[in-house]
């Protein structure tokens, strides 16, 4: 089936959006009521997203906001090397990826712990082992477009054409994960990410045209500042312009939307596959 991602041995299909809910380890991620810190706050975020109907859980232990310090690898494994175990053996069946850009936190998760996804905010240019470490453990990677690092990308946004080089980014990184043996690839335009408001929206205009790249797209704006600086409030307000985002991406071809607030995303699944189906 085109498009296709294989999970777990099963096929997922971008005829059926998923929605994949955001679980931040960290103190300093951009919106607060996202950062959870205990086991126990963990596990219940966890099963309140999945019983909100999440199909896949996103856990991440580093911040990208800009105004956070880089953590290194080992610390980076210091947050998640309990953790993740944990959650396999709560959550069995469910669908964790894990938010990294080194290789070794990678590998510790899928090995250690199960994950059957990597997330990888640099698109493997923080950890020029990431490719060849996803290709050894044969699971689907998210490959994100950004430039530089969550503490540099802001100074990074002189685009000549910004989507012929976003699509020349992904087209020559996709050729190389395929020739050293990844199979399942996953594209993230990247939105916040090394792009001013004006460019966040002019990719958002034009994401219908990324079907070309025969790749399952996933959308990542939930409560970003693409959304709460053009409507001059907080990213605790911007639930309505999050779902209203998560509604055009649909309508243009996402197949993964990655939230903070499963349930509205569900929600909006689920009207988005009425439109298309009305008679099912």
């Amino acid at each position: 089936m085109a498009n296709s991602i294989n999970i777990k041995g099963r096929l997922f299909s971008p005829d059926a959006p998923a929605v994949m809910g955001i679980v931040n380890i960290t103190p300093d991620s951009f919106y607060g009521e996202s950062r959870v810190q205990t086991h126990s706050q963990i596990i219940e975020k966890v099963a309140a997203m999945l019983a909100d109907g999440a199909t896949i859980i996103d856990v991440g232990a580093q911040s990208s906001n800009s105004r956070s310090p880089l953590l290194t690898a080992e610390e980076e494994r210091a947050r998640l090397c309990d953790i993740l175990p944990t959650l396999r053996r709560e959550f069995p069946q469910a669908v964790f990826s894990i938010d990294t850009f080194y290789s070794e936190v990678a590998r510790m998760a899928v090995e250690e712990a199960g994950v059957d996804i990597v997330n990888d905010i640099s698109g493997g240019q923080i950890d020029r082992e990431m490719f060849r470490t996803v290709a050894e453990l044969g699971v689907p990677y998210i490959l994100m477009h950004m430039r530089g690092t969550p503490q540099t990308m802001t100074t990074l946004t002189d685009y000549k054409n910004l989507l012929q080089e976003v699509f020349l980014y992904f087209s020559q990184k996709i050729d190389m994960l395929h020739s050293i043996g990844v199979k399942d690839v996953i594209i993230d335009p990247g939105f916040g990410f090394s792009k001013t408001l004006e460019q966040n929206y002019e990719l958002m205009s034009h994401l219908d045209k990324f079907r070309i790249l025969d790749k399952p797209l996933l959308v990542g704006i939930s409560r970003k500042s693409m959304i709460y600086r053009l409507l001059g409030i907080t990213p605790e307000d911007s639930l309505s312009g999050t779902t209203a985002l998560n509604m055009s991406a649909l309508c243009n071809g996402a197949a993964i939307l990655r939230v903070h607030d499963v349930r509205e995303a569900v929600h909006t699944v689920q009207i988005f596959q009425k439109i298309k189906h009305p008679l099912v």
